[in-house]
């Protein structure tokens, strides 16, 4: 929902007009990290006119003073719902509140921009007023981005307390009842085994040998290097999809990927090199240009040969192909970190376990505590509940209490920000109220069914500095590997009991959610669906 459509839903519930007051102006004050807009009329302070009916809109009470004081109580279900409606409230007012900020810029803008006040100021005091307004407006827009997606998180929140609540009622009746006799007992049990089987547990299966990769699941862009690490006489070989190509750049700098084996004896074109632009083979020299033709035969008279080539694109600092027979997309989704990041490292790592078995591992944050007990979630404490909170229709939320936004991006992508101010234990703050942040991008792409190729980039919105510290990429590839480390025990574990049978997503629980959310996504890949779940 964006901020007019934000507008509108609030109009329909109390019509208003946009009537401007005159000579009002704004002043800012700042708690904590929102904006909070006072209006103050030509008089001497007061609220403007109240003919400016639209105002009375956003007159409304601050609701966390009638949060009920349960901080450190155990809250039986019908209070736990309270408290849920009123975050939902709170995120109610937060909202008015941005709207009124966006509104009441757009009249200081209109004031600015008045032929009056032009033949008054200088053309330099004008542009950085209006530079300054843009500033204010893109925060308030921004601020406005946050509000909704609180709505959406309390929303779900409602439902979920609202479903738990109904199975407590229906619970304590059917207990009620069956004091009073066996045969409404067993009424009230048969309703509520109805009421169960209306909502079914979702199961998983993913267990025994890792199947061949489904033609469907190709067809995607897949990102597979680092610009930095493909120079104009270099070349890098990878696996995707049990296959071997090898991706240099042409005679016009730009990337091309052909399949790894030379059409004459099958010898490893990666054992070669590149000579203006097309790559030669070490055993008699033919050479193939970025299309897969071959345009040298030493030695022989020319034929007309060519190997496989894929769709191959550079974009942002990533090269990307499409493996798939099916046409590529027209264009790539972006992976640069958000507005204000520095990319401090690149690292590439060949890591041998089945990519969805990785998948699995960086969507879940709950294990943390427990398995990073050396590195990054060294002294964290272990709370008393974990929860990923996420719209009813989307791949990506937040967690709670960690300060750690995330988002599995298809195919094979998460992309996570992380609050650093001590995190692990900033119970009650999300990343928007910390200071300093980290930006990490994972990509798991599936090299063969026991082998993943993960690309990591890690970026930083402070210490700029760092990136200009010599060998300061090796420490960050050192602390990347001591952490992958951690984990990489545990998944090669799984992978084990898996192949011999043992179903990995045997028992889903509510932390599991993104986890969850991505093998559905993945199974309506493989199955051919028409349209994917939580899609956008």
């Amino acid at each position: 929902m964006t901020a007019i459509a934000t507008a509108t839903a609030i109009s329909l519930s109390h019509p208003f007009s946009l009537c401007r007051s005159t000579k009002s102006y704004t002043r800012k004050f700042v708690k904590g990290s929102f904006g909070v807009f006072a209006v103050y009329g030509e008089e001497g302070g007061g609220m403007p006119d109240k003919k400016n009916s639209w105002l009375t809109l956003f007159n409304v009470e601050d609701p966390r003073t009638k949060v009920p004081q349960s901080k450190g109580k155990f809250l039986d279900a019908n209070q736990a719902l309270e408290v849920a409606r009123c975050d939902l409230q709170y995120c109610d007012w937060r909202a008015r509140q941005d709207v009124l900020t966006i509104m009441l810029l757009h009249e200081k803008v209109v004031e600015v921009l008045n032929p009056l006040a032009r033949d008054c100021k200088s053309i330099g005091t004008m542009k950085k007023e209006l530079a300054e307004l843009q500033d204010e407006l893109s925060q308030a827009h921004n601020q406005v981005h946050i509000s909704e997606a609180r709505v959406s998180a309390a929303l779900d929140k409602l439902a979920y307390m609202e479903e738990l609540v109904n199975d407590r009622l229906l619970q304590e009746r059917s207990t009620a009842e069956s004091d009073c006799s066996s045969s409404s007992a067993s009424t009230s049990t048969g309703l509520l085994d109805t009421v169960k089987s209306k909502q079914p547990r979702r199961t998983l299966n993913v267990s025994g040998p890792v199947q061949d990769y489904s033609s469907r699941l190709k067809n995607f862009w897949y990102p597979v290097a680092f610009s930095a690490d493909l120079n104009d006489d270099t070349m890098l070989p990878i696996d995707c999809f049990e296959e071997p190509w090898v991706i240099f750049r042409g005679s016009d700098g730009k990337p091309g990927c052909v399949r790894n084996t030379c059409a004459h004896r099958a010898c490893p074109l990666d054992l070669g090199s590149v000579k203006e632009g097309r790559i030669q083979c070490p055993y008699h020299g033919w050479e193939y240009s970025t299309d897969g033709k071959c345009e040298k035969m030493p030695s022989t008279k020319f034929l007309n040969v060519k190997i496989k080539s894929l769709s191959c694109f550079e974009q942002e600092g990533m090269i990307w192909i499409w493996p798939g027979n099916d046409p590529p997309a027209a264009t790539l989704p972006s992976l640069l970190p958000p507005s204000g990041f520095q990319i401090h490292a690149e690292i590439v790592m060949e890591l041998p376990v089945e990519h969805g078995l990785l998948l699995d591992n960086l969507l879940d944050l709950a294990h943390a505590p427990f398995t990073h007990t050396s590195t990054f979630a060294k002294g964290w404490s272990v709370p008393s509940l974990v929860k990923f909170l996420t719209p009813a229709s989307g791949l990506e939320g937040y967690w709670d209490p960690y300060p750690i936004d995330m988002e599995f991006r298809p195919p094979c992508i998460v992309l996570s920000t992380i609050g650093i101010s001590k995190p692990g234990k900033l119970e009650g703050q999300n990343t928007k109220q910390c200071s300093t942040h980290l930006h990490q991008l994972h990509v798991c792409l599936p090299a063969s069914r026991n082998k993943t190729r993960l690309l990591y980039r890690m970026s930083l919105d402070f210490a700029p500095l760092l990136k200009h510290i010599p060998f300061m990429q090796y420490v960050w590839r050192h602390f990347a590997e001591q952490v992958l480390n951690e984990d990489l025990r545990l998944v090669l574990g799984q992978q084990d009991r898996m192949l011999n049978g043992a179903n990995i997503w045997n028992l889903p629980v509510s932390y599991d959610k993104l986890g969850v959310r991505y093998r559905i996504w993945r199974d309506a890949v493989d199955s051919g669906a028409k349209q994917l779940p939580f899609s956008k």
